[in-house]
C-alpha cells in the first residue's frame, strides 16, 4: 500500500469521490484542502477570512496559507495520507517533497465539456460538506441532505463562469504536476469518465 497518495486532475474529475472511497474501503487520512479552507471560513478564523476572497473568485489560494496548513494536518494524521487539492504548482509539490516522500501521483483525466457539465449541475451541503449532482447523484429530497438534512446550495465557485476560470487556471497552474510527477516516476494516469466503481477499480490498482 503507497502511504502517501497526491491526487490530480482537474475540478469536477472526481478526486473528492475517490479519495473518499478510499478512506472509507482502504482506511487512508483524506486531507482536502477544499474541504479545511471551507471549514476554515466558516469558522471565520484567520486563514478563512484571507482565503475567501481567492475562493470566490476563483483563484488559487496563496502558497503559504496553504502549505502551512497542509503541514500541520500531514503531521496529525495516522497511517496513509490522501492529498486532495494539494499540491497545486510546482512550487507547492517542491515544499511538500521537504516534508514527506510522495509515493503516488494518481491524475484522474477528464475532457472539459464534461467538466462543465458535472461541476454546473453540482449542489453542496455548507454544513456537512456532503456533494451531490442533479443528475447522477441527486439528495433523496430536492435541495435537502441526505446525511444532515441541512439545505443544498450551488457554490459559487461551480457556476458556469467561474467554473470555465478554475479550469482555466488549472490548466495553468497545475498541468505540470503532471509532468513533474511523471519524471519522477510516481504518476498512473487513469480515465475519469464511466462508472464511480469502474474507476475506483482502477484506483485500487494503481494504490497496491
Amino acid at each position: 500500500m503507497k502511504s502517501v497518495i497526491v491526487l490530480l486532475g482537474p475540478p469536477g474529475s472526481g478526486k473528492g469521490t475517490q479519495g473518499e472511497m478510499l478512506s472509507e474501503k482502504l482506511g487512508y487520512t483524506r486531507l482536502s484542502t477544499g474541504d479545511m479552507l471551507r471549514e476554515a471560513v466558516r469558522n471565520g478564523t484567520e486563514l478563512g477570512l484571507k482565503a475567501k476572497g481567492y475562493m470566490d473568485s476563483g483563484a488559487l489560494v496563496p502558497n503559504d496559507l496553504i502549505i502551512g496548513l497542509m503541514k500541520e494536518k500531514i503531521a496529525q494524521a495516522k497511517g496513509g495520507v490522501i492529498l486532495d487539492g494539494f499540491p497545486r504548482t510546482v512550487e507547492q509539490a517542491d515544499a511538500l517533497g521537504q516534508q514527506v516522500d510522495v509515493d503516488l501521483a494518481l491524475n484522474l483525466d477528464v475532457p472539459d465539456e464534461e467538466l462543465v457539465k458535472r461541476l454546473t449541475m453540482r449542489r453542496s451541503c455548507p454544513d456537512c460538506n456532503a456533494v451531490y449532482h442533479l443528475v447522477s447523484n441527486p439528495s433523496k429530497v430536492e435541495g435537502v441532505c441526505d446525511k444532515c438534512g441541512g439545505k443544498l446550495y450551488q457554490r459559487d465557485d461551480d457556476k458556469e463562469a467561474t467554473v470555465k476560470n478554475r479550469l482555466q487556471v488549472y490548466r495553468d497552474n497545475t498541468m505540470p504536476l503532471i509532468d513533474y510527477y511523471g519524471g519522477k516516476d510516481v504518476l498512473v494516469t487513469i480515465q475519469g469518465t464511466g462508472s464511480i466503481d469502474g474507476i475506483f477499480e482502477q484506483v485500487q490498482k494503481a494504490v497496491q
